[in-house]
């Protein structure tokens, strides 16, 4: 059994020993500790927005966090199954003093999990995180009398709101794509996004093809939307003669895309091809993560624009879009963060621009990807014994590469000429993952092996 406590929520097994899963006193305790929290910010609101993607576990985690927050006083509003961008927008349209999100992603289904976001629907900042985690070690909280508790209400209607906020944006051209006469396979892996992706393509005039859509969260297959997981969805798009097909994972902040030929586009690429067309309107900065494609980068200097990377983490990704005033930013994990919208990966709006893009240039999914560099991002890790001193290996290596541009904000990044080689060090066991990206395989594969090579070296 597992639980991991962080400072951006907390995740686990479902069953076994307090303390060491995601039980019960375990989702209390940290439900407590979030409400204590969001009731010494002093917002001008008295509702907690929850919502689910459709774990086995989801109903059970839920109520007990719904009942956990009127316990602590706080008015909740339910939107039952939904993804993580809509209970985000949520947030915004009610103006609520937060929201919590149950949901272990792209974890398998014995995980769950719950996602803490602040008054503007954004994930908690490090520094709230903490104070969480503190609270919940020494159970910092009290519980409100009779006559304090507060009310539930259940709601479901944000699911289509948020279908409308997306259609409604600007460089979403509906009568374009339906236009267009798309047809599209979606892999949903039994989740949320079997009924809201479905939603948003029939609202655009897309013919939809379903592959695990039914949210009943037995995920035929592992829920992270790598290759080695989409080989269904890859024969059926071919056999369909579809356009295209859409993978989402369980609360649908990730997309990744399949091409007319069943080849991958590549998670990475959802960003860099969504980036493509909203540069191409309006000019502007973006950002994306250390260990996100170089794409991206080489997409923005084409528009003239002005490209920045941040420390990984959704909640860095976003203090850097904010800071440099991106129109546009997310991960190299399918995640799209459109802030004309929300500060959120969002997969719906990844889908909306990207039919767009694609009604817009009358051009097939595989053209468009042959259309960008063909870079590889090798992933790898070294395994350490504790005394190892990783700190030092990363200084050595830094001195070493000082002709280089040098990145150390998260880690240590070098970037070549020819790519780049990411360096982090593991929070949680005696590792180093090395991220290495050139054009192609075998170059990306060559960066890592010589990069191990060398820190086995200094070892």
């Amino acid at each position: 059994m597992t639980l991991i406590k962080s400072i951006s929520g907390i995740r686990g097994t479902i069953g076994g020993c307090v303390g060491d899963a995601l039980t019960p006193l375990d989702i209390v305790r940290f439900t407590a500790s979030y409400a204590t929290l969001i009731r010494n910010q002093s917002s001008s609101s008295n509702t907690i927005i929850i919502g689910r993607d459709a774990r086995i576990s989801g109903k059970m985690v839920s109520n007990i966090v719904s009942e956990t927050l009127i316990g602590c006083g706080f008015d909740v509003l339910d939107v039952g199954l939904s993804t993580t961008p809509t209970i985000e927008v949520a947030v915004q349209i009610e103006q609520s003093a937060g929201g919590i999100i149950i949901t272990a992603s792209h974890n398998p289904k014995e995980w769950n999990a719950l996602k803490l976001l602040n008054d503007k629907g954004e994930f908690l900042s490090a520094k709230d995180g903490e104070k969480i985690l503190a609270l919940a070690e020494n159970d910092s909280f009290t519980f409100s009398e009779v006559d304090d508790l507060g009310k539930y209400t259940f709601d479901n209607s944000f699911n289509d709101k948020h279908i409308e906020e997306v259609l409604n944006l600007n460089l979403v051209d509906v009568d374009l794509v339906q236009s267009a006469g798309f047809k599209v396979v979606v892999d949903a892996v039994n989740s949320t996004g079997g009924f809201m992706i479905p939603r948003l393509l029939e609202k655009m005039g897309v013919e939809c093809v379903k592959l695990y859509c039914e949210p009943n969260g037995k995920f035929p297959h592992d829920p992270e939307p790598l290759p080695k997981n989409l080989t269904e969805i890859s024969k059926l798009v071919v056999e369909e003669k579809a356009d295209f097909g859409i993978v989402v994972d369980p609360d649908v902040d990730r997309l990744a895309m399949v091409c007319e030929d069943g080849s991958m586009f590549g998670e990475e690429y959802t960003l860099v091809a969504v980036a493509d067309y909203v540069l191409s309107k309006n000019s502007g900065n973006t950002v994306s993560n250390l260990s996100s494609t170089r794409a991206l980068r080489d997409v923005t200097n084409n528009h003239n624009g002005s490209y920045e990377s941040s420390a990984v983490g959704e909640v860095n990704v976003v203090d850097k879009m904010k800071a440099t005033n991106a129109i546009i930013g997310g991960e190299g994990n399918g995640g799209v963060i459109y802030p004309e919208m929300h500060y959120g990966r969002d997969a719906l709006i990844g889908v909306a621009l990207f039919l767009t893009q694609l009604a817009e240039r009358k051009i097939s999914v595989k053209t468009l990807r042959d259309s960008y560099p063909n870079y590889f991002i090798s992933k790898n890790k070294i395994q350490l014994t504790p005394e190892i001193d990783v700190d030092e290996i990363f200084t050595t290596l830094k001195k070493k590469y000082k002709n280089e541009k040098i990145t150390t904000i998260d880690g240590l990044k070098i970037d070549f000429q020819e790519g780049w080689v990411h360096l982090r060090k593991s929070n949680t066991e005696p590792i180093i993952r090395i991220y290495a990206e050139s054009e192609g395989e075998e170059k990306a594969n060559k960066f890592a092996n010589n990069m191990i090579n060398e820190i086995k070296e200094l070892i």
